[in-house]
């Protein structure tokens, strides 16, 4: 699958490597996508990514090399997937993961055969909030002060996309 400006492939055993760069060259912020501090974890990260109920697409910036991840966790019997998202710090900016969460949310609700997706960004990260419209999520609500991120409350915008969007 591709998309403009930016291919976007199925996640690979080999992108392992470039899934341990991305964690820990921004430790904070990618704490929340789950913990990858070695190449073992970052292994075993993609691994669990690629099996069971978990899709997942490399996002690829000017070669074929991984510099993020567009995914998503199926809830079978509804058809409904939680979808999320992360790119390596060092390519944020150029509208990459835009574009591969659009093609990822498309293929998900045609082809493969989901009705819902759902996703959820914490109130003080716009950009998630801007891949999220741009894939063509609607906001649905607030979870009010969902995560304890540093001691402090924050709150968490959802949003929800349909086939028939």
């Amino acid at each position: 699958m591709t998309c403009a400006n930016g291919p976007v492939r199925p996640l690979r055993a080999d992108d392992a490597a470039a899934v341990l760069t991305a964690f820990t060259t921004d430790a904070a912020e990618m704490s929340r996508q789950g913990t990858v501090r070695d190449a073992a974890e970052a292994s075993a990260y993609v691994e669990h990514m690629t099996s069971g109920e978990n899709y997942a697409w490399a996002i690829t910036a000017d070669s074929d090399e991984a510099v993020g991840m567009v995914a998503f966790s199926v809830d079978e019997e509804n058809r409904n997937a939680w979808f999320f998202y992360w790119l390596d710090r060092r390519y944020r900016g150029r509208g990459l993961t835009s574009r591969a969460a659009r093609a990822v949310a498309d293929w998900a609700l045609s082809t493969g055969g989901l009705h819902r997706l759902e996703l959820g960004h914490r109130a003080n990260n716009p950009a998630s909030g801007g891949v999220a419209r741009a894939a063509g999520f609607v906001q649905e609500g607030v979870e009010r002060e969902k995560f304890l991120v540093n001691g402090e409350r924050v709150d968490v915008y959802t949003y929800g996309r349909l086939a028939s969007d």
